[in-house]
């Protein structure tokens, strides 16, 4: 069913949560393009796929149209519009990438721009749970193959013979037998009168007359302007008579100001005007904290005003909050037995009977995306119209928000998305966007709100933390015969509505109830956990904390046993199947489990292909140490080696790791490398150096220097990519986000063999110290 006609339902992750009073979707009356190519009335079109996804189960669904998408000026040059936000994934590149191959048009002559936040004119617009390829390789080869075909025609008619004689090659409409050529330009006014062609009947073409799909030839789009500065982020945003302010929030999640002095900041040069922002009782959604902004004629001296606030704050009821006796409690929970979630044969009693029982119990704590640019948005809002420019993941959802907060209608809400520097899925989260919308509705001008460093950290919607307690129990032989996995962790629910202490559907079946190991005896739990702060979803989400569990237990097995890592791995998974396990309501990443199974036969050929490929079994230096680790995530399967070295001060290096993914079929293998490269930098921050933590309800980490990421000296030396080929009818899968969860736990293999030190718990820090 499309969105359009469900309007109740919530955006993407949300829609799995059961909360009341939250944001709903409106149904509006979709907006043309003007000039060229495109005609006016955008067709919503039913699904009309090769496979089948869950892209149709997505808010308002997919539009199929190249009216909406594609537009030739009679010079030739062909726009093409990109409806998801670039951070870094290359999208804005690919899909339009996907549109010429189809419609045959020459990269060269192709310029793409970012479409506004319009998702009944454009289909959902979320750029998050890596499904942008996914949900959009095939409407996007048939909104290309459409166009081609209504060029086509165009010709065909001035030509007055049939429409099987002439063909589209390279920016030309070819007629066979005569040899005639029409370009793309000259074709333009006419093609736009003709009928958009039924999806049904679409021909598409061969993969192999592919010129530039799965070639990994072609640049990302952005590459210039962003090596030489030109690019535009949120913060280059510049309008007439505009504002700057930066917001004093509370330092603890639910906290109320009770006081503030705003004489000595009204004194800072620069500075303009102290008021108080609105905030909303938490749990809120992603509605602003609220607190008092300081408004200047720069930022600079904004944050110098704000430096100078005399604040009182009331902390609330979660001014107590405490990393370390938080953990405390989660690892007491963990050691209990929770809801069962999970259920096939009797663990307990196998455990009971087992020969032996190998147990582990890991921890992870609260992590920040801490993208390289802070979020921040500009605003101008004039009467009930609000116009937004801001680097957010769901244009959609922004242009939904700002709309409610606001009280106007969505129609009259512009939202422009400028490049993410890094979003990670803290920019799914406008809370930024619509502080700036409220200030610029109060003062009457455009405002900027900027958030510092600090602000990121500290009011973030963060990683949950997590303990992670698994007990296997062998045979005599030392076979695994039962699995008890107990995950007890903060749910992302908990940001939507009060008293959410279990984790959500999706969360389980993010690589707990979905564990693919054939083993007799399984047992998964899920004690209660409160939450305390702002959660989100972050890279990866909870596959980061069971990735972590699963694999390094995988290693702990193989030590108790005596047997080789890839081995003991391989014999978990067991024999290739498709695994259904006992679990009501899996979540399978929003996808049709026809066409998205759990299936170990692809999991255990990454794992092949990476032991090949990465050479497992070399020989390395003393110190040195391998490690694996496979997980699927986002229905994409990935197999990581990491090689560490670790010294005789305990200072560790990376000097290589190797990484399997199969995604299915892909668009540029180039983007996949680059994002595996990146999965491995961020893994190895988080491992080394991630943690967030709480002393009295407030975040103790400030800036970089307290909360570190890896430096370049420090990052793997070297990282290679290995891409399974797609079968001919093998649907794509994510890429974005299934690189992280398996790199630590590799990296904590590895360094189990290097030292025979096993660490259970994240980061690193300085627990191979001498």
């Amino acid at each position: 069913m499309n969105f359009i006609d469900n309007p109740g339902k919530l955006r993407g992750f949300e829609k799995n949560i059961k909360v009341e009073k939250v944001s709903r979707r409106s149904i509006l009356k979709g907006l043309g393009i003007t000039g060229g190519f495109v005609l006016a009335a955008p067709v919503m079109t039913r699904q009309a796929f090769a496979y089948e996804t869950g892209a149709g189960n997505m808010p308002h669904g997919v539009v199929v149209d190249p009216r909406v998408f594609v537009a030739v000026a009679p010079d030739g040059t062909v726009t093409i519009l990109a409806h998801r936000s670039e951070m870094g994934t290359g999208v804005r590149t690919s899909l339009p990438l996907i549109v010429a191959e189809e419609m045959e048009a020459d990269w060269s002559k192709v310029k793409v721009e970012q479409a506004h936040g319009d998702e009944v004119k454009f289909g959902n617009q979320d750029t998050d749970g890596s499904r942008s390829t996914r949900h959009y390789l095939m409407p996007m080869r048939q909104i290309g193959a459409s166009a081609r075909i209504m060029l086509e025609q165009a010709a065909a008619k001035r030509w007055n013979v049939p429409a099987t004689e002439v063909k589209a090659v390279n920016h030309e409409v070819v007629h066979s037998s005569s040899g005639r050529k029409l370009g793309f330009g000259e074709l333009a006014a006419d093609a736009a009168k003709e009928s958009v062609p039924a999806v049904e009947g679409l021909k598409l073409k061969d993969p192999r007359d592919f010129r530039y799909l799965g070639k990994g030839q072609v640049g990302i789009v952005d590459l210039h302007d962003i090596t030489t500065g030109k690019a535009r982020y949120g913060a280059d945003v510049r309008l007439p008579g505009m504002k700057y302010a930066v917001i004093a929030r509370p330092p603890v999640t639910g906290g109320k100001l009770t006081s503030f002095d705003p004489d000595a900041a009204l004194k800072v040069p620069g500075v303009e005007k102290v008021l108080k922002v609105q905030g909303w009782p938490w749990p809120s959604k992603f509605q602003p904290l609220g607190g008092v902004a300081v408004i200047a004629r720069n930022t600079g001296a904004a944050i110098k005003g704000r430096d100078a606030l005399k604040l009182v704050w009331d902390d609330g009821a979660n001014g107590k909050y405490d990393s370390v006796a938080y953990r405390k409690e989660l690892e007491e929970a963990a050691r209990k037995p929770g809801l069962v979630v999970r259920q096939e044969g009797d663990a307990d009693a196998a455990l009971k009977t087992a020969a032996k029982v190998v147990t582990g119990e890991y921890y992870l704590p609260h992590l920040a995306h801490a993208s390289m640019e802070p979020p921040v948005a500009v605003a101008d809002v004039k009467g009930d119209k609000a116009e937004i420019w801001a680097p957010v993941q769901s244009p959609g959802g922004t242009r939904e928000d700002v709309a409610k907060t606001l009280g106007i209608p969505e129609a009259n809400v512009t939202v422009n998305v400028t490049l993410l520097g890094g979003g990670f899925g803290r920019k799914s989260k406008c809370d930024f966007a619509l502080e700036a919308a409220l200030l610029s509705k109060e003062l009457g001008v455009p405002v900027k709100v900027q958030w510092t460093r600090e602000d990121d950290l500290h009011h973030d919607f963060l990683h949950t933390v997590s303990v992670e307690r698994i007990e296997a129990g062998l045979d005599k032989d030392g076979k695994v015969i039962a699995w008890r996995h107990r995950s007890v962790a903060p749910t992302i629910a908990s940001t939507f509505a009060a008293g959410a202490n279990h984790a959500a559907s999706f969360e389980l079946g993010m690589g707990l109830v979905d564990m693919p190991f054939e083993i007799a005896n399984i047992s998964c739990e899920n004690p209660e956990a409160a939450a305390f702060t702002r959660i989100g979803w972050f890279r990866s989400v909870s596959n980061i904390p069971r990735a972590f569990a699963v694999q390094s237990m995988v290693g702990e097995i193989a030590n108790a046993t005596g047997r080789d890592q890839k081995e003991t791995l391989l014999a978990l998974i067991g024999s290739p199947r498709i695994v259904k396990p006992n679990v009501k309501d899996l979540w399978n990443y929003g996808e049709p489990y026809d066409s998205y199974p759990i299936d170990t036969a692809r999991l255990r050929k990454v794992v092949e292909l990476v032991a090949e490929k990465g050479e497992w079994g070399r020989q390395v230096p003393k110190g040195h140490g391998l490690g694996i680790a496979v997980h699927r995530s986002f229905v994409s399967y990935i197999a990581t080696i990491v090689e560490v070295a670790v010294d005789e001060k305990g200072k560790l290096t990376v000097p290589r790791v190797d990484t399997a993914i199969d995604c299915g079929t892909y668009v540029n293998p180039e983007r996949i490398a680059s994002q595996i490269e990146g999965a491995a930098i961020m893994g190895l921050s988080l491992a080394k150096y991630g943690a967030v933590t709480f002393k009295d309800g407030k975040v103790e980490q400030k800036n970089f220097d307290d909360f570190q990421l890896v430096r370049i000296d420090e990052a793997p030396l070297v990282t290679n990519v290995h891409i399974v080929p797609p079968g001919p009818d093998t649907p794509p899968s994510g890429v974005g986000e299934p690189g992280v969860p398996p790199f630590a736990p590799a990296l904590m293999n590895a360094i189990f063999a290097a030292t025979g030190k096993r660490i259970r718990a994240l980061p690193i820090g300085k627990q191979l110290e001498a």
